[in-house]
């Protein structure tokens, strides 16, 4: 070998070396590959019912505030001295942070850690729920409203975290995510169990005191039990702000308009218009930021596909359908003069429907039986709501205990595989399909719910109209039996005083009022009948959807025999 070979074989390394650090330079630096997530430990069965306690608590605890203030608006008005439409408004400024804040927190846990999201997440919850107790005029109520949504929407997801730490990789998405709904769906019923005795011993600062009760308790809980903590990856950018922004303002506004806008009725109040308004304008503005970035905080596109828009739909669906439990079955009977007091065998019966269908669910819950689990599923709230579309104003709660606890077992039944199913596919994806897979289940869980709601009772008071209508043109004044009604009610006040006047008009308005309600139940009647139609349909469309999925295997079967 010569000097010279020697010599530029000698260069040639350092050649190497220049052009590789000169192409570094040019290209930006690869992204570092994920990290693998730590292997599952499991945990002794005394630990593991702790995880299992603190997530059913928490669960409970974020939607409690909310649910005792739904199930006990009339009681609640009078002690803020608001009016009913005014009192409302807790629950609209409830949601309206509440509605999405959980999109933007699933980045702030993936960056910075479940364990001190966790820890930091429950401190505004407390302090929000220790203010309560000194707070008794409306404004102010309000206003703590709007951040004690935006302190529970951490808790939910904290409540999946710590129930499915405790379960292996292979069974967080049938037995963890089943029983983690079930303490998801607890929140109602027990409200409705324990505000009566609650309000009558401390009146409105006794529901805060249970919910600050709870918050202590969670708060203890998860600073003892530790959530293991996948590794942490940079995700939050600075446009994801203003994206997040743009769409917590169209779910918020679309919360208060569909809350609001059944009391308010729709086309009454100009100031509706406008929410409605800004809620579709900030909701475009989010979808074209999102369709031009690179790196999005939701995938548009995704969720524009035909499969994503068959999932939500379905989900809508379902929310809707669930509305005449929540809304319909509780606001029938206030309208027949019942209290929470009086209804306590219908929410005991609803709370074991719940726990029951859950853990039925989470044994049967496989791959590939999503669909016959929800058909039984919409076979049960068919039939529920069938049988409650025959009430009559001599209806009590005991008449309901079996429809309305088929009602929960269906709906127990049927959110964990659909959950399931929209979870493993974006799972599948990576994180920016996971984030996007979480708004479509906010939208249709919680944007549905107080739209199936506003839609619910909205036809209830139409449909009451109507029947009001009909029934006042056929009882006519000249009717005997009208005049005889009259002359009963007329008698039962002429033991109150001698104004004869006066009992007259007292006892035509309790005629009058017989009439309304009668005219309630019939719309009440009406709506849990179109539930019931909403409901077969359902059934019918994924029957089709069954049989096409399946239609080679139906080929299959009936080509057989010919061809032998």
């Amino acid at each position: 070998m010569s000097t010279r070979e020697a010599t530029v074989r000698s260069e040639e390394p350092q050649l190497e070396r220049l052009e590789t650090a000169a192409a570094d330079v040019q290209a930006p630096p690869p992204a570092p590959a994920p990290a693998s997530p730590p292997p599952f430990v499991p945990k002794p069965l005394p630990i593991a019912l702790l995880y299992a306690i603190t997530s059913l608590t928490a669960a409970v605890m974020q939607g409690l505030g909310t649910a005792m203030i739904s199930t006990n608006l009339q009681q609640i008005a009078g002690p803020l001295e608001a009016t009913q439409n005014e009192a409302a408004w807790l629950m609209a400024a409830y949601l309206f942070p509440n509605a999405s804040l959980g999109l933007f927190l699933f980045k702030v846990r993936t960056q910075y850690g479940i364990r001190q999201f966790c820890e930091l997440a429950i401190i505004p919850y407390v302090i929000i729920s220790l203010a309560h107790l000194w707070v008794n005029d409306l404004g102010l109520s309000i206003a703590l409203r709007f951040f004690a949504g935006a302190a529970a929407a951490p808790i939910s997801s904290m409540a999946f975290l710590y129930m499915l730490e405790i379960f292996p990789p292979e069974k967080k998405l049938n037995i963890g995510l089943c029983l983690a709904l079930i303490g998801l769906s607890l929140s109602t019923p027990i409200a409705g169990l324990i505000s009566p005795s609650l309000l009558d011993i401390h009146d409105l600062r006794g529901l805060y005191l249970v919910e600050l009760a709870l918050a202590l308790i969670v708060f203890g809980l998860i600073y003892i039990l530790p959530l293991t903590s996948p590794p942490r990856a940079k995700v939050i950018s600075s446009m994801d702000y203003v994206s997040y922004g743009l769409l917590a303002t169209s779910m918020g506004c679309l919360a208060v308009f569909f809350t609001m806008g059944r009391l308010y009725w729709w086309l009454e109040a100009n100031w509706l218009a406008w929410v409605l308004i800004t809620g579709i304008v900030s909701g475009t503005l989010c979808i074209m930021l999102e369709l031009n970035r690179k790196n999005n905080l939701i995938d548009v596109r995704w969720i524009g596909s035909w499969e994503i828009v068959h999932f939500a739909g379905v989900l809508l669906v379902f929310r809707m359908l669930l509305t005449e439990q929540s809304t319909g079955a509780i606001n029938f009977f206030r309208q027949l003069g019942l209290f929470n007091e009086q209804m306590a065998h219908l929410y005991w019966a609803v709370l074991i429907a719940s726990v029951a269908s859950g853990l039925l669910c989470a044994v049967f819950m496989k791959p590939g039986r999503e669909a016959a689990i929800h058909l039984l599923a919409l076979i049960l709230i068919a039939a529920g709501t069938f049988m409650d579309s025959q009430s009559t104003v001599l209806t009590r709660p005991d008449q309901m205990l079996l429809s309305q606890s088929l009602i929960a077992f269906g709906s127990g039944l049927f959110l964990p595989p659909a959950m399931a199913v929209g979870f493993a596919a974006a799972l599948k994806k990576g994180l920016t399909y996971i984030i996007s897979f979480i708004a479509v289940f906010l939208f249709t869980q919680k944007v549905g719910a107080f739209i199936g709601s506003a839609l619910f009772g909205s036809f209830v008071t139409w449909r009451e109209q109507y029947h009001s209508a009909i029934l006042t043109s056929r009882l006519l004044p000249t009717d005997p039996l009208v005049v005889q009604r009259i002359n009963q009610y007329v008698s039962a006040y002429s033991r109150t005083g001698s104004d004869a006047t006066q009992h007259t008009i007292q006892g035509t308005s309790t005629f009058a009022k017989q009439v309304q309600q009668q005219a309630y139940v019939l719309a009440y009647n009406d709506a849990f009948f179109a539930t019931f139609v909403l409901a077969a349909v359902a059934i019918g469309l994924l029957l089709l959807h069954i049989l096409w999925n399946n239609r080679h295997r139906f080929l299959h079967s009936t080509d057989a025999p010919q061809t032998a």
